[in-house]
């Protein structure tokens, strides 16, 4: 379902209730491992001392850990803090039992999980139901420490849209409850920077100082015209809408792009076989996610980046559309030879290799694609279908590709704070993605 984010819906007493789970990975873990508990943490993709830490638990943040932040430079701050790596079949799990929790209040067209550790939900038809929405989230916090366990927490925002519902979540934190009304939002907004309002960042705050709107509070009082200016066009009206309690952001959208990600480890870096089968693994993700999805690539991108924060990075458009992962292997590998034969570069997989990535973009339906009389695709593509209907069935590693089984474990699964489009859309729920690796 998609919903055009280039309309305004006028509230007309909306009820939006913005979930943000606390400190979700690491919150997780300190859930399932008792000896984590009530001390600072860092989750980690992989085991090393440049490990990225993807996710600091409450106690870390409070010695100044953020997520994105080295292991040295967590350590440094907090040189107390313990160490796990990432269990993205768990996070997933925890997700779905939260999602159970938030579906028994209100009916699933009006539950939206808006990453793995945020959910909206729209109450605007459930007024009669329930008196109060304060109560409620009370109740749901409750039923989520039940279903969950005492150490999953979550921070919730109510308001008539689901920015400022959302904004209510970052007001209090942890386990908090922020109600944002018209008569207490500018009181909100008075103790806020503009940095502080989603969706500004530096970039943002200097157009807007250059106009002189210098707080949230003087944002929210400009005039629609102003902000045009400001932002360049219609973005201008969306935040004179967001401010003044109309909706503009509660919509689902369809995929624009794909992409797969992975810092390498200092054990894989050491192996080019080990880099070159973890290009396939990016490339197969991106084939099981265009598969649940039915859409076919037109466009591959590849990028590598070193140690001396340099990289290289290539787009292929294709003529024919793909969704096959050894496909786009073929097309970046080719595509990597034209850069190395020239210049005598052995290999562009390294030693000094830090991550790498690929993504894909310029979809197509599979309903859209048309098969030329020569070619053998159509059962290629059934038979990749089939595959997967299989993996869904009987569990993900029921049957597997030739190319999966070459190093499977060079890639552990991994997830990020995005998307969840993967578990809920598609013909069926992935129940496989809820498996260990």
């Amino acid at each position: 379902m998609r919903i055009s984010a280039n309309s305004y819906n006028g509230t007309n007493g909306a009820v939006i209730m913005y979930v943000d789970m606390n400190s979700y990975f690491a919150s997780v873990e300190q859930q399932d491992n008792p000896q984590f508990r009530d001390r600072p943490l860092g989750v980690l993709t992989f085991d090393s001392p440049n490990a990225c830490i993807i996710a600091p638990s409450i106690e870390a943040k409070r010695f100044g850990v953020k997520t994105g932040m080295r292991l040295g430079e967590g350590k440094a701050l907090c040189p107390q803090m313990m160490t796990t790596t990432t269990r993205p079949h768990r996070y997933r799990e925890i997700h779905v039992a939260v999602m159970k929790v938030l579906t028994s209040y209100c009916d699933t067209p009006n539950v939206m999980a808006k990453s793995i550790d945020e959910a909206v939900m729209n109450f605007s038809s459930y007024k009669l139901v329930y008196p109060d929405f304060r109560e409620v989230a009370y109740r749901i916090k409750e039923d989520i420490r039940k279903e969950c366990g005492d150490y999953i927490k979550c921070s919730i925002g109510i308001a008539p849209n689901s920015f400022l519902a959302k904004l209510g979540t970052e007001l209090q934190k942890p386990d908090g409850l922020i109600v944002i009304t018209p008569d207490n939002i500018d009181d909100y907004l008075a103790t806020m920077k503009l940095t502080d309002l989603p969706g500004i960042a530096k970039a943002n705050e200097k157009r807007l100082q250059t106009i002189g709107i210098r707080t949230p509070l003087e944002l929210r009082h400009a005039s629609d015209a102003l902000l045009r200016r400001a932002f360049g066009g219609v973005v201008g009206n969306y935040w004179h809408s967001r401010l003044h309690f109309r909706e503009t952001d509660l919509y689902k959208n369809d995929y624009r792009a794909m992409s797969a990600t992975r810092t390498v480890s200092q054990v894989q870096r050491e192996s080019k076989q080990s880099l070159e089968s973890l290009l396939i693994s990016l490339c197969t993700r991106l084939e099981q996610r265009m598969v649940k999805q039915d859409v076919f690539c037109k466009e591959v991108s590849f990028f590598i980046r070193y140690k001396d924060f340099t990289s290289w990075e290539t787009k292929i458009k294709l003529a024919d559309p793909t969704q096959d992962a050894m496909e786009m292997r073929s097309y970046i590998y080719d595509r990597i030879a034209e850069f190395e034969r020239p210049r005598n570069i052995d290999t562009i997989f390294n030693n000094r290799t830090m991550q790498m990535g690929v993504a894909i973009s310029n979809f197509i339906h599979g309903a859209r694609i048309q098969y030329s009389l020569f070619e053998n695709k159509i059962k290629a593509d059934t038979a990749r279908k089939t595959m997967y209907n299989i993996k869904d069935r009987y569990g993900k590693n029921a049957v597997r590709k030739a190319c999966e089984t070459i190093r499977p474990n060079e890639m552990a699964d991994a997830i990020g704070f995005g998307s969840v489009k993967d578990l809920y859309e598609g013909d069926k729920f992935n129940k496989y993605m809820l498996e260990e690796d």
